[in-house]
């Protein structure tokens, strides 16, 4: 006699909803939806440092969601290939914004990083520090340290080289050493 674990009740489940998903069921869409809000909206944060701007991209990353379900294979859990959509949805929504700003306020990105960082109260010390990276060390600190990524993937992702990857991530940490070091 097999027993089912919980685990994989959800994963038959999953994989059900994506089917549906697919098949055009906006509720298993919703239902795709609320099981994974919390952990996109995270990365986006992380990734935007910047909440309203996070809250836009992790809408935009359920937008292009609907429109790509029909490229996920299966050969990778779901929630894997979401964290993937999700982070470079995320990082073209920033590009694509960063963008706007500095034209329509003639501003640089540091000024736009530096106000955010100081807008965002409710986080740990090294959250604030994080946030507090220049735009490209975030991204790959965040994607590196936090995520679980290797410089290959950031550097695929991000459309550098794998050396500027691990430069920006050796420029993130040493800049938090240093912040942590004064505090």
């Amino acid at each position: 006699m097999n027993l089912v674990t919980p685990m994989e009740i959800q994963e038959c489940n999953e994989d059900s909803l994506i089917a549906s998903a697919r098949a055009g069921d906006v509720s298993a869409f919703k239902t795709i939806y609320e099981l994974h809000i919390n952990r996109v909206y995270g990365l986006c944060l992380r990734l935007c440092a910047d909440k309203s701007l996070a809250e836009d991209a992790a809408q935009e990353v359920f937008i292009q969601l609907w429109n790509k379900l029909d490229n996920f294979d299966g050969k990778s859990k779901f929630s894997t290939w979401l964290h993937s959509v999700t982070s470079n949805v995320t990082i073209s929504y920033i590009r694509k914004q960063r963008g706007w700003w500095q034209r329509m306020f003639d501003i640089e990105a540091s000024d736009i990083d530096e106000r955010s960082a100081d807008l965002i109260t409710d986080l740990s010390d090294l959250e604030k520090m994080i946030y507090r990276l220049p735009e490209r060390a975030r991204w790959v600190f965040v994607l590196h340290a936090i995520e679980g990524y290797r410089h290959e993937q950031i550097a695929e992702t991000l459309d550098i080289a794998v050396g500027t990857s691990k430069v920006q991530f050796h420029r993130a940490r040493t800049m938090i050493e240093e912040w942590m070091g004064n505090e």
